[in-house]
């Protein structure tokens, strides 16, 4: 930046009294904006949806499924299992207990209406088995009750009714019954409601806790990086500012134009509104602090900050959010509601960085930094900036030995991807818990104890008046161990299949894919569903999305970097490198998932999401450095440019990485998998990116190619004497020329 010639004309009284007066009234005008937003903020719990549909794929068979459950007599229904066990066999005195509670739980928590079938659970070969006038299959008795082949568990099947609410809110009173039972006998309430109603219990309270630890985690790092009483405060009140608007303004979105919000976009939206917004702060400081030592009017010292990070800030936003648009484009509802509410939440963290946070540093002047306080030094004098030296010396290495650098952190970005040949395969519905819950401790004594029983109820839905052709078709397909009728409307019937594999498994979804394959030849308007058949749609249907929405987030990216940095040849350069830090940073992850964290699978959506946050934020720092580098190679030559911009952004940038992996790991405290799974890769892999693929990689590419980084530009058509090729510089005096 040429500082000694753009300095602006020196305003008079009333210019300064205007300077003071601007800051006030921004700040006014936000704390006016907290006010009236506060309450939506505050209400954004009431607007959000967590049914099952809304993490389902829009199109695919088990939601039409479950949509259509509603419509049959009593609505839908949540499906459990009570399983007792007692290690020396059950007693006659177990019996009447499990006997007991089944009535009570009939009474407190009834099902759909009494044309309806209660759920019925294949007895085995233990005894002799009759089928009741209800369809439920006993084991020499009219009791739903069931004896397991060892004679050391009995359970029963309940299902309950929509009106009675969500599981998760009785689902602890249904469990308290339970407690009223024999020594010695132990009783757990499983199956595919158990299991919804622990994950809803997880996410209980969960939006306070994740701001306190996000804003615990934030405010240390402030006062490591500043180690100032005052500024680390000033992006934390505007950072939380500006997460309060965001959450008021996904309120606003989810009540008049249906955006989906779920607890999982909540969360991400708090992580994402703090991460970002605090590494822009950490931009804007940098930069203000930087021109402080030159000019001492701090109004005209934030105009000159603000215009030159600005570009960069707003490219970095408009990365993210145009990534997180794309997602939009995926069929996943649990994924593409996740696009507008980050989306919202990074521009909400835009405007607050650039408004509300440079009016908080004006207003209260340079004392803010005490005690290093930056003073203007005399002309010609550059202050040095805190650890420029270490980038220095790294720079001078990496110059040095480009070739080798650029090399090896490529080898070693793909040695690490190589985790990607193996991993524990898709994460099962019972096993996406960090501790084990009752409803899994339950699921594995049913399988133990009940192996004849075999997977997950599938639920068939079909046109009442193709009920009895569907049904005949289930029973001959292989793999299918029982087929129940169940309730029958006026327009659609309900069908309980019981497969004989294990949830999940590979043989389980041969079952289903032969199910389906029946069933549509016979009628090809009944449909397929239940948790398992949600599980495999879920993950095709994730596939699907990745190769629909990664091309495209690659496509928009690399559009917005040739905007920036008017080149082709850099954005390709930049968006080469994030890709491949993505594959070494979930390849990486998948070891430590499986080997160190103990997770029994992948979360299905992992891939992409994961993708996304690391491309566009990955993307982010490469943006900071490359937009410096542009700016000082205007001035001195693509090498000097490379080597000043790393050596000016490095602290700041690397900082900056630490602070978003931080946010982002605060994910990964959360009981569920997937949640920690996410957190995890993110914040893994913006450290990757910060401290190798931005520090060193991209700075060695960038020396190795000189000037041609910049091609087609002028700036690309000119090469300096220090690059590789030894060929003609760029003349300082044509800077205004190629800035046009």
């Amino acid at each position: 930046m040429a500082r000694g010639k753009e300095q602006p004309a020196r305003r008079g009284g009333g210019g300064r009294a205007i300077g003071r007066v601007i800051p006030w009234a921004v700040i006014g005008l936000w704390v006016a904006a907290v006010a009236v937003l506060a309450p939506f903020a505050a209400g954004l719990d009431k607007v959000k949806s967590d049914k099952v549909v809304d993490y389902l794929p829009s199109g695919a068979e088990s939601t039409t499924v479950a949509a259509l459950e509603e419509k049959l007599p009593g609505g839908g229904v949540n499906d459990f299992v009570v399983v007792y066990y007692r290690a020396a066999g059950i007693t006659a005195d177990d019996r009447t207990t499990a006997e007991r509670h089944l009535a009570v739980l009939d009474r407190k928590y009834p099902g759909p209406p009494t044309d309806s079938a209660p759920p019925s659970i294949p007895a085995g070969e233990n005894g002799p088995h009759t089928v009741g006038a209800d369809g439920d299959k006993t084991t020499g008795s009219s009791s739903r009750v069931q004896d397991s082949r060892d004679g050391k568990a009995l359970l029963f099947a309940h299902s309950v009714g929509t009106a009675s609410g969500e599981p998760s809110a009785y689902l602890p009173a249904l469990r308290k019954l339970l407690e009223d039972r024999p020594a010695g006998l132990e009783a757990k309430v499983t199956g595919p409601g158990a299991i919804e109603g622990d994950i809803d219990a997880v996410f209980d309270g969960i939006d306070a806790k994740l701001m306190i630890t996000t804003v615990i985690v934030v405010t240390v790092l402030l006062i490591l990086i500043y180690r100032s009483p005052v500024l680390w405060l000033l992006p934390l009140l505007a950072v939380g500012c500006a997460a309060l608007i965001s959450m008021a303004a996904v309120h606003l979105l989810a009540k008049n134009f249906g955006v989906v919000v779920n607890e999982q976009s909540a969360a991400v939206l708090v992580i994402l509104v703090f991460g970002v917004g605090t590494d822009y702060a950490l931009l804007i400081v940098a930069r203000y602090r930087e021109v402080l030592q030159t000019e001492a009017d701090t109004n005209r010292a934030m105009s000159v900050a603000l215009r030159s990070a600005g570009p960069a800030i707003i490219a970095s936003a408009g990365t993210v959010a145009a990534g997180l648009l794309c997602l939009l484009a995926a069929d996943l509802n649990s994924t593409s509601g996740l696009g507008p509410v980050g989306a919202v939440g990074v521009a909400c963290a835009l405007i607050a960085m650039l408004t509300l946070f440079p009016a908080l540093l004006l207003v209260l002047g340079r004392w803010v930094f005490w005690p290093k306080v930056p003073k203007v030094l005399p002309a010609g004098v550059t202050g040095a900036v805190a650890g420029q030296a270490r980038w220095d010396r790294l720079g001078a290495w990496i110059d040095r030995r480009k070739g080798l650098a650029a090399f090896g952190s490529v080898v070693f970005l793909g040695a690490v991807a190589l985790g990607l040949l193996g991993g524990p395969g898709s994460l099962r519905s019972q096993d996406q818990f960090v501790k084990t819950p009752e409803s899994v401790s339950g699921f594995t004594l049913v399988t133990r104890h009940f192996p004849h029983i075999g997977g997950q109820p599938i639920t068939v839905i079909a046109p009442t008046a193709k009920k009895d052709a569907v049904l005949e078709a289930a029973e001959a397909v292989k793999g299918v161990s029982q087929v129940v009728p169940g309730r029958s409307g006026a327009e659609y019937a309900e069908i309980t299949v019981f497969p004989k594999d294990a949830p999940d498994s590979p043989a389980e979804r041969r079952t289903l894919k032969a199910l389906r394959a029946a069933v549509d030849k016979v009628e090809p308007a009944a449909a397929v569903g239940g948790p398992s058949a949600q599980n495999l749609d879920t993950a095709t249907t994730s596939a699907r999305d990745e190769k629909i929405v990664i091309p495209l987030v690659l496509v928009v990216i690399t559009l917005i970097l040739g905007a920036l940095l008017r080149a082709v040849a850099a954005p390709v350069v930049l968006i080469l490198t994030v890709v491949v830090s993505f594959a070494a940073a979930i390849g990486a992850s998948t070891l430590v998932f499986e080997h160190i964290f103990g997770f029994k699978g992948i979360d299905p959506g992992l891939p992409l999401l994961g993708f996304l946050f690391l491309v566009a934020l990955g993307v982010d720092y490469n943006i900071f450095l490359m937009h410096r580098a542009r700016e000082e190679s205007l001035l001195h030559g693509t090498r000097r440019g490379i080597l000043g911009s790393l050596s000016a952004t490095g602290g700041v940038i690397t900082s900056a990485g630490v602070v978003l992996a931080a946010t982002f790991a605060v994910l990964a405290t959360l009981p569920l998998v997937p949640m920690a799974e996410l957190g995890f890769l993110v914040a893994f892999g913006v450290l990757l990116d910060t401290l190798l693929v931005r520090s060193i990689l991209v700075p060695a590419v960038g020396l190795r190619l000189g000037s041609r980084l910049w091609w087609p530009s002028a700036l690309g058509r000119h090469t300096d004497p220090e690059d590789a090729d030894g060929q003609a510089s760029v003349p300082i005096g044509r800077e205004r020329a190629l800035r046009n």
